[in-house]
Parts: structure tokens; C-alpha cells; sequence
């Protein structure tokens, strides 16, 4: 009688170990999303795009860059990417396109996503894109303070940066901008990720910052899966259901591999 019950045991237990485990890789088949910000703004940018992603059941970090470096914004970005317990889709808006080129060569990341975004090549800084391309409007409006730090002026946030926004929210977002150090736009990278991962790449159509041109060849240069959308520089902000609906695609051909 012990060894039949202790044959019920062992049997009773594989199984619930079987369903654990069957429970865990299912989760694990869902990518997790790892948002990095650009210049000009915190995470606080991405609070319109995050809800729609969580309703659909995936997890999301959007990291606080520091603003202060390549190497430091890509540091605080591999952190988050470290905490990661399984496959990542990393997003980057603008510089933070430069960070993912860089911090996306992480084994966990499996898809990028660039947002009206720097994308370049290993060797190259984000000074260097768009060289040659029409000088967008927006940098008229950028200002240097003593310790090398670069804002955008109220009215540049007003009329280049986010122009398809309420005035009262792009007052705020001037209030809390992330200034970014001078120096960071001639760090170079040392990889692409856009090489060896599967792109896709948010050109926003009436960009006043980065040339909507210089978006389109930078999309073409990586071969990233394009959609545009007719926004200012801040497509998250502007149409975050979108944006969000090209995220939650890579996720999905992710889990799908």
C-alpha cells in the first residue's frame, strides 16, 4: 500500500512540475519591452504608449538616461536589460536610437524598434546623421548652459519638438526636459545591433529635429520595416496607440520564432 501511495506521490508531482514548468515557458514566450528616451525628455515621454502595452500583457522598463554620455546612457540601459528575464524588444526614441545601436547587442535583445531615430553605423556618432540633409528647424532652438548641457528653448518645444501638442503639455514637457551633455552627439559607437536584429523603424512625416528624409534613408540604410505616421518629433505622444500597435508587432514575431 506505502509504495502504490508513493507511486501516487511521484506520479501527482512530476505532473504539477510538468504544469509549472509548461506555465513558465508560455510567459517566457512573450518578450518583455525595454524603452530607452531621447534627448529633451525622461521616461515620463513614453506614459501615453506603456498602458496600451501593458493591456496586452507585456511587460515594460523604460529607462532614465542620464543624458550625460553614449557610454552612461547605454550602462543604465543594459541594466535595465540585465533585469530582463527573458527575450526583450528595445525601443530607442531619437538619441536613444544611438543607445539601442549600441546597448541592442545584448543576447537578451531579440527585435529593435527605432522612433523618428539615430540609427548608425558602428564608428559613427549621432553628429554625423543626416550630414548633407536640409538643417532641420528645431536646432535654431537649442541652447548650450556653462557646464555643456543642451536645452531646448519653451518655443522650440512648442513649435519643433512636439508642434501637434496642446500648448499646456508642451509647457510641462519644457519645464521637465532632460538636457543632454554637448559632448555625448560625437561619442562613436562601437557596434550596430541593426546588423545581426530584425527592425523596424517610425518615421514621423513632419519631424522639425531629424529630417523626415534623413529618417527615410536611415530606415532604408538598416532595412527596418518602415511605417510613417503624419507627426511632429514625438510620435509617442502624438499617436501612441500606433506606436504602440509597431511595438507590440515586434513582439509578436518574436514570440512567433
Amino acid at each position: 500500500m506505502k509504495t502504490f501511495r508513493s507511486q501516487i506521490v511521484t506520479v501527482a508531482f512530476a505532473l504539477a512540475s510538468t504544469f509549472i514548468a509548461s506555465v513558465s515557458q508560455a510567459e517566457d514566450t512573450v518578450p518583455s519591452v525595454v524603452i530607452v528616451h531621447g534627448a529633451f525628455a525622461d521616461g515620463s515621454d513614453w506614459a501615453k504608449v506603456v498602458p496600451f502595452l501593458q493591456a496586452e500583457g507585456v511587460e515594460v522598463t523604460v529607462v532614465q538616461n542620464p543624458l550625460t554620455s553614449l557610454a552612461d546612457d547605454v550602462a543604465a540601459t543594459q541594466r535595465a536589460l540585465n533585469n530582463q528575464q527573458g527575450q526583450v524588444v528595445l525601443v530607442g526614441h531619437s538619441w536613444g536610437g544611438t543607445v539601442i545601436s549600441e546597448a541592442g547587442n545584448h543576447e537578451k535583445v531579440s527585435a529593435l524598434v527605432y522612433v523618428a531615430a539615430f540609427a548608425p553605423d558602428a564608428g559613427q556618432t549621432s553628429g554625423e546623421q543626416g550630414r548633407g540633409a536640409p538643417t532641420p528647424p528645431g536646432l535654431s532652438q537649442l541652447i548650450t548652459d556653462g557646464s555643456g548641457f543642451i536645452y531646448l528653448t519653451p518655443e522650440g518645444m512648442a513649435k519643433d519638438f512636439a508642434q501637434d501638442l496642446p500648448s499646456e503639455q508642451t509647457a510641462v514637457m519644457a519645464a521637465t526636459q532632460g538636457p543632454i551633455k554637448a559632448s555625448a552627439f560625437d561619442d562613436r559607437t562601437t557596434v550596430a545591433a541593426w546588423k545581426t536584429k530584425p527592425s523596424r523603424y517610425v518615421l514621423a512625416t513632419d519631424d522639425r529635429m531629424i529630417h523626415p528624409e534623413v529618417q527615410r534613408a536611415t530606415a532604408k540604410r538598416i532595412g527596418a520595416k518602415l511605417t510613417e505616421l503624419r507627426t511632429s518629433h514625438v510620435p509617442q505622444q502624438s499617436q501612441p496607440s500606433e506606436v504602440a500597435e509597431v511595438i507590440l508587432e515586434a513582439v509578436r514575431s518574436v514570440g512567433e520564432q
